[in-house]
Formats: C-alpha cells, sequence, structure tokens
C-alpha cells in the first residue's frame, strides 16, 4: 500500500507519503508562497528523494475541507489532475479529522481550530480510546462551523481537559484563556498546524474500508459559502426588501 497525501487546506503546504503504515516521506513548508508556486514542486522534490515512481501508488489523497478556499482549490486541482494522469483513485480525507489525527494517542479533547473569519472557527471534538491493545479516534463533533463562543459553551459544559491544535490559536488565545473554564493545553509546534502525513495515515484506513473515489467525482467540502457568495447573497436578499 503506497499512498501520496497532500494537504493545501491553510497556509501550510504538505505533502507526504506513506507506504505500508510507515511515514516514507513528508514535506511541509509554512511561508508565503502560494500553494500553486509550492505544491507540485514539493510533490517533485519528495518523488526525486525517495526515488518514487508515481504510477507505483495505489491512490491520492488529499486534504478536503474545510480550510482556506484558495488552497482547497489548488490541492483538490492538484490531486484530481494526479489521479486523472495515473489513473488512480482519490481519497478525500477531512481537514479538521487529519488536524486531530494529527495528536494520535492524547489523552485530552483533541480540538483542532481552524479561523474562519467573523469569530467562527473550524472545528470539531475528538477523543482516542484504547481498544484491543490500541487506540482508536472517537468523533464527539464531526467537523462543523461553528461560532468560536458556541465552542466554548460546549466545551464548559463537557468539563473535561482540553488540547487545541490549529492556526485559530493565534486568533483566539486571549479569548480562549478569558473565556474557557476547564483546564486546556495548546500542541506543540511540530503538531499545531496541518500535515500531509496525517492525510496519509487516516487515508489508509480508508482504503482499507474502500472509501475512495474516482478524480473526476471529487469535489471539496467547504462547509459554508465563500465570502463573495455570502455577499452576493446579502446583496440579493437587500435587493428583495
Amino acid at each position: 500500500m503506497k499512498i501520496l497525501a497532500l494537504d493545501s487546506s491553510s497556509l501550510v503546504a504538505s505533502v507526504a507519503v506513506v507506504t505500508d503504515a510507515v511515514l516514507t516521506a513528508e514535506y511541509t513548508i509554512n511561508f508565503k508562497k502560494t500553494h500553486s508556486q509550492t505544491l507540485l514542486p514539493m510533490i517533485d522534490e519528495v518523488a526525486k528523494m525517495i526515488e518514487l515512481d508515481l504510477d507505483t501508488i495505489d491512490a491520492v489523497a488529499v486534504a478536503a475541507g474545510p480550510g482556506s478556499f484558495t488552497g482547497l482549490r489548488i490541492g483538490s486541482a492538484t490531486a484530481k489532475g494526479l489521479g486523472l494522469a495515473l489513473e488512480k483513485p482519490l481519497i478525500g480525507v477531512p481537514t479538521i479529522d487529519a488536524m486531530a489525527y494529527g495528536l494520535f494517542g492524547c489523552a485530552d479533547l483533541v480540538v483542532p481550530i481552524m479561523d474562519a473569519k467573523r469569530e467562527q472557527v473550524y472545528t470539531g471534538i475528538y477523543r482516542f480510546l484504547a481498544q484491543d491493545g490500541a487506540y482508536r479516534m472517537e468523533t464527539l463533533c464531526p467537523q462543523c462551523v461553528m461560532g468560536i463562543a458556541e465552542l466554548f459553551a460546549e466545551l464548559n459544559q463537557r468539563g473535561e481537559r482540553v488540547m487545541f491544535t490549529g492556526d485559530g490559536i493565534l486568533v483566539y488565545q486571549k479569548q480562549i484563556e478569558e473565556m474557557l473554564q476547564t483546564e486546556y493545553c495548546f500542541a506543540p509546534p511540530h503538531l499545531n498546524r496541518q500535515r500531509a502525513g496525517a492525510v496519509g495515515a487516516l487515508a489508509e484506513i480508508y482504503f482499507a474500508e474502500g472509501k475512495t473515489e474516482s478524480a473526476a467525482d471529487h469535489k471539496p467540502n467547504y462547509l459554508r459559502l465563500s465570502q463573495a457568495e455570502r455577499e452576493r447573497k446579502e446583496r440579493e436578499e437587500r435587493g428583495r426588501v
């Protein structure tokens, strides 16, 4: 089993290869360059470094959303292009699930938060449970877009220690400190952003479960309308009044 995984759902660009449950390679950049500049060269560099013939991969996995609308479109287009050219299936991995999976085995509630603007975050709530000598990830709240105050209320009600990860930490750290009534901590630098390795690891599980799709059928999951679409909808609604 060999999976090429991509994540361009945020400012981070990440490419990984997972081979038979081993992370063979991972290339992650968090810098002010567009994914259209970085993603394909990163794939090419990874392939050269591990002498990977792309024809030998079994599937292309991609962080399918939510996240940056532009980033998701670039990642989706790249994955679709590879899938069509190589005649390989695609595996769309929910962005927030992959972020949580990057903290596999954490004893706290794992809560990724991506800034969605307007006092909202893309988030979900996860727990890792020991079962048959291994951990599994349990989804307590599936990925969604939620007001930050609503998320705090939910976490306060649960009353469990929380591990936050994601770029929303920098945006909402003050509110977390002021409004969260339960214990919390923040993931360290090597675990607080998207990584294609986590996308690839989850994709192996999905592949075994038959959760694949054709390149032609793949679409990103934005979870909500883009700002331009929201503004157009608001103008149309005002025009009807």
